[in-house]
């Protein structure tokens, strides 16, 4: 038998090791033997001034915005609400009153 630690987020004792990583059947929880809650955890999307943004959040754009395959611009100070969190490199989906549906970077907008 081995002397593996129970997993931390569940407590099953079924954990086994791949590579570096301890690995839970159970919950399927990966971690590092010397860190069990982990950094490998995804980082929390920032806005430009370091607040943590979650989806229906309201923000404001901090800088003009050009709209790619359009002549529009998307102004300062324009309020965009209920915004949604997604993986990529615009990692905020939007819909902006006069433009439609954007996907913008969280480093273009601050918390309102």
């Amino acid at each position: 038998m081995s002397n593996l630690p129970p997993c931390p987020e569940c407590s099953s004792a079924y954990t086994y090791e791949d590579g570096n990583l301890l690995v839970c059947p159970e919950c399927a929880h990966e971690w590092s033997p010397s860190d069990p809650h982990g950094d490998n955890e995804e980082a929390a999307v920032t806005d430009a001034n370091g607040n943590a943004l979650a989806d229906g959040d309201t923000v404001t754009v901090i800088k003009d915005l050009k709209v790619k395959g359009s002549s529009s611009v998307v102004k300062v100070g324009t309020k965009v609400k209920n915004i949604r969190l997604v993986e990529g490199d615009h990692d905020i989906d939007c819909k902006i009153d006069g433009i439609g549906a954007m996907k913008l970077k969280s480093r273009f907008v601050k918390k309102a």
